[in-house]
């Protein structure tokens, strides 16, 4: 079982840059993809990015894309994501996702993962 631990929230100026970290606990980290998520006021949770479990493979949501990128560090298990160029819109709850243990980076995206962190708050200001 892994424990998901979100840091590096907070609040930014519009333009600014934040990189989120997800540290793990528990076996096998490298054997997870893992992805990002986050929820607006008011919204439902939706996804950001995914990263395959060697790292080889990434997919972001549309409008991400070019401003945010994910990454791993699989000897720190810890997950990475860097945030540019924030826009009013990245407000939110920002939670870090595992899983399922030894499946495809698809179904991150798809958000059938196993394991959430508890959320760490951004917030961008204009």
């Amino acid at each position: 079982q892994l424990r998901l631990v979100e840091s590096g929230g907070g609040l930014v100026q519009a333009g600014g840059s934040l990189r989120l970290s997800c540290t793990a606990s528990g076996p096998s980290f490298s054997s997870y993809a893992m992805g990002w998520f986050r929820q607006a006021p008011g919204k439902e949770r939706e996804f950001v990015a995914a990263i395959s479990w060697s790292g080889g493979s990434t997919w972001y949501e549309d409008s991400v894309k070019g401003r945010f990128t994910i990454s791993r560090d699989n000897a720190k298990n810890t997950a990475y994501l860097q945030m540019n160029s924030l826009q009013s819109e990245d407000t939110g709850v920002y939670y870090c996702a595992a899983g399922p243990k030894d499946g495809a980076i698809i179904t991150v995206v798809r958000g059938s993962v196993d394991y959430w962190g508890q959320g760490t708050q951004v917030t961008v200001s204009s």
